[in-house]
């Protein structure tokens, strides 16, 4: 039985649940969009967490807002759909079992990570579940992904957070972050600029993009309310963007995943991603931030 999820930290500890549970053989980490595309190939029998629907899972779960790109479940699907603030969440109150009680601080801290409900404090100086969180966020851009996703899920199964924390790799990946966060913090301000109350990020002229904390922006522009962040995707062949609400100012009503489900992504009403065509991704952005814009 094969697991299919997205590469992040709670797709880390779906895998973490669903492995406890489940005779998983083998674990695919996929981007929401590759399913939207039909770029992916979903088997009978396959696992799905934190991905849209697709009616060969034999078990599917998600936490994100259904949106009109992708194909909605019927009714007696197996497994849960559920608004909450991560899959893990979803996934652990499913299976309500003895056996995932060790793991329950972990899905609390992956809740506050994948919700972005951190301190200004923990985006600074991150310690803990968060700390790992950022050593896997593809938005980081530390690389060796598939390989590191896999050692984690082993690991946060035979081990305390602490003692993963220690393992050389995340070490090394810890250590990258905190070197590269002055970098980082540069080419945010050298990249970004506020348009009313949207900051935008433009790393499309930057190869590869920097690494770094995405909260980092709201520290630089605690004014915005929003965000909006470009890049180019493997060979330029798409623009990679990603909106999300300030986390220190949590004024901003627009819904994120709908906006970006307009563009054939989706997302939570607080964050959402979707990819352009490099013909039509200047226009389309202008069009996104108005929308932003007009929400306030």
């Amino acid at each position: 039985m094969r697991l299919v999820t997205r590469g992040d930290l709670d797709g880390v500890t779906a895998s973490v649940l669903l492995t406890s549970m489940e005779p998983v053989t083998g674990i695919e980490l996929i981007h929401p969009q590759d399913i939207t595309d039909g770029r992916f190939e979903i088997r009978e029998g396959d696992l799905m967490a934190n991905l849209p629907y697709h009616p060969k899972a034999a078990l599917w779960f998600d936490h994100h807002e259904l949106t009109s790109s992708n194909l909605r479940p019927p009714e007696g699907y197996p497994g849960r759909h559920q608004i909450a603030p991560s899959v893990a969440r979803v996934i652990y109150d499913y299976y309500a079992s003895d056996k995932l009680w060790r793991f329950a601080h972990l899905v609390d801290e992956t809740d506050r990570f994948d919700s972005a409900q951190l301190t200004r404090e923990e985006v600074l100086e991150p310690n803990g579940v968060v700390l790992l969180g950022f050593t896997i966020d593809s938005r980081t851009g530390l690389g060796r992904f598939k390989e590191y996703f896999l050692e984690l899920v082993e690991w946060l199964k035979a081990m305390p957070v602490e003692q993963v924390l220690e393992q050389p790799e995340v070490r090394r990946r810890v250590g990258l972050i905190r070197e590269q966060n002055s970098a980082f913090l540069a080419a945010l301000r050298a990249h970004s600029r506020q348009a009313g109350n949207v900051v935008i990020t433009d790393f499309r002229d930057t190869a590869p993009a920097p690494v770094g904390n995405r909260f980092l922006v709201y520290t630089l522009f605690p004014e915005s309310n929003i965000s909006l962040r470009v890049q180019w995707g493997p060979e330029k062949k798409f623009a990679a963007v990603t909106l999300g609400h300030n986390i220190f100012n949590r004024t901003s009503q627009a819904n994120c995943g709908q906006i970006c489900s307009d563009y054939g992504g989706g997302g939570h009403r607080g964050a959402g991603a979707c990819t352009l065509d490099p013909a039509t991704a200047v226009a389309q952005m202008a069009e996104i931030v108005a929308r932003l814009q007009r929400a306030g």
